[in-house]
Formats: structure tokens, sequence, C-alpha cells
């Protein structure tokens, strides 16, 4: 699919204009927003295929600011978080889904966002339980919304309560949907809690494929999650930080343009958000979705603020 076309040229400009001018991923993503909304988005399918495409591609660049050991030891040092995380998400979100009488296929959409990484995860399941197009679009317009809420909000929350790097880091990557939105506020925190967030968050999102496989074979469906390759070149740029000391410069030149690329995408993202998608939102289901996002965002919040979930990744 073609991804430049005359109505997405606008959009490209603009966003292009946004990673020279700021460094914000939540201002880019709000005006994004407040544009869709306010004059229309013809492009909405080419913003939001480039979109993700750049995403992988700022991530991939963002590998090259992290060092391999680093990474493997917040991947393994997270496994069982992440782990317990999911499964107690959805279970959660089941129950929320009972409590406001939300149709399950929504549910499921909703507490698949909440507990993987948001609109990816929406995505994959969606086929795999044979979702409609509407609980589809409504599951991903709640999210974006909390996304956006998340982006602006987590950074202040995290000075507020003196959370260290590590700890802001791996909150983020908990409770924040979007890959995205965990890698644009984790990079406002710090860089410590970018490289925590986006592992840990990346980590989360592989477990995509099992839940889509276990969705299609509950609804008998033969749809298939694709493995995210751009994870593997994210740990190769990596590897290629850590040992190979005499490119370092350019490394860290292209990391910057990775963080850069995260405004221009977020951007994006925002200007996929439209006054039509917003019509669709019922109350329940946004209810239910708020709801589940807040549990999970105070309770992790507590846990990592009293130990019971911690751990020390310093930066080489």
């Amino acid at each position: 699919m073609q991804l430049l076309t005359k109505n997405t040229y606008f959009w490209v400009v603009i966003a292009l204009l946004l990673s020279i001018i700021t460094k914000s991923p939540a201002i880019a993503l709000c005006f994004g927003a407040v544009l869709s909304i306010t004059f229309g988005n013809p492009a909405k399918s080419g913003t939001g295929s480039l979109a993700k495409k750049v995403l992988q591609l700022a991530i991939i660049l963002l590998g090259f600011g992290l060092q391999i050991d680093v990474v493997l030891r917040v991947g393994y040092a997270s496994v069982w978080i992440t782990m317990v995380s999911i499964f107690s998400t959805m279970f959660v979100g089941y129950l929320l889904g009972k409590l406001f009488k939300v149709d399950r296929d929504l549910s499921v959409l909703l507490s698949t966002g909440t507990a993987i990484c948001g609109g990816s995860a929406i995505a994959a399941m969606s086929p795999a339980i044979g979702a409609s197009e509407t609980h589809t679009a409504v599951a991903m317009a709640i999210v974006f919304l909390l996304n956006g809420l998340g982006l602006v909000i987590f950074p202040h929350v995290g000075h507020a309560f003196n959370m260290s790097q590590t700890d802001f880091g791996l909150w983020s990557a908990l409770a924040i949907h979007d890959t995205s939105s965990v890698v644009g506020a984790a990079s406002i925190y710090g860089m410590q809690a970018l490289a925590v967030g986006t592992t840990v968050k990346l980590t989360r999102a592989l477990w995509i494929l099992p839940l889509s496989f276990a969705g299609a074979k509950l609804n008998k469906s033969e749809s298939k999650a694709k493995f995210p390759m751009f994870l593997v070149f994210f740990l190769l740029a990596a590897v290629m930080r850590s040992y190979l000391p005499n490119f370092e410069v350019y490394f860290n030149d292209l990391a910057f343009v990775g963080k850069r690329l995260m405004v221009f995408t977020l951007f994006l993202i925002g200007a996929g958000l439209t006054m039509g998608e917003l019509k669709k939102l019922g109350l329940k289901p946004l209810m239910m979705a708020v709801l589940l996002w807040v549990i999970v965002s105070v309770t992790s919040l507590y846990l990592i603020l009293n130990n019971f979930i911690h751990f020390e990744m310093p930066i080489n």
C-alpha cells in the first residue's frame, strides 16, 4: 500500500516541522488530535499506516542508545512482572466487562489493549476473536484517549512521588497502553527511564502472539498474529552500540533521530482520532476502560513505590 499520497503530504509536513520545533511527544500527540477533530483527516488510513512504520523505525533507532547487556538484564528481570501483570489485568478486565455489561468482544479488546500494548494488541486480537469493525474502532478510540492522558500525566506523577528513573520506566511500561506513549513519557523523564520503559514494554508486546493465538483457538479462527520483526532489529542496534565503541558518536546521532521520529509518529497517531470515532464511544465501555486503567495504574504505582516490584538496572 502506498503510504505517501496527496492527502497525506499535509500531515507529514506538519509532523516534520513539529519534530524539529519541539521535543515533546505530548505536544505532538495533542496537536495532531486537535487538528484531526477540528478539521477532519481524509488521509487517516495513510497517516495511520505511516505512523506504524515510522514507530518501528524510531524504536530501532532508539536501540542505538542502549547497551545490549542492559536491555537483556531489564528484559530478563521483568519477565515475571510482565506475566503476572498481563494475566491479572485480563482477569480484572473480564470482571469489569461483566459488571458494566460490555459486549464480550469489546471487553476482550479493551482488556487486551490495557494488558499488552494498546492499539497493536487490539489490532492483533480483533481478527483472532472475530470482533466487528465497530467494536475495534471503539476500543482503538478509547485506548487512544487514555494513551494521551497517560503521556501527559505520568511524568508529573513520577516527579510528584520522586520516582527513580528505573521505577518510572517500569511503571510507565506496566500502566500506559501503547509503546509509543510509553517511549514518549519515559523519554520526558530521562534516558534510564527510556531504557527500562522501552525494554519492558517490548517484552510485554511479545505476549501478543500467544494471547491472539489463544483467542483464535477459542473462537475457532484461522487468524494468526505476526512476529514483530522490528524487535530483532532493536536488539541488533543495541548489540552494535555495545560492541562497536568507535562508532559511538554516530550511534548517539541515530538515537537522537529516533527521539525526533517519536515526535513525528505521535503527531500522526494523534491525527488518527476523528470526530466520527468520538461519536462511537459508549459510556459503559469508556467507564470500564477508565476504571481498568486506573486500577492497573494505581496498583502498579503502589507496588513499585513500596518495593514489592523493584529492580535496579544501571545504565553503563
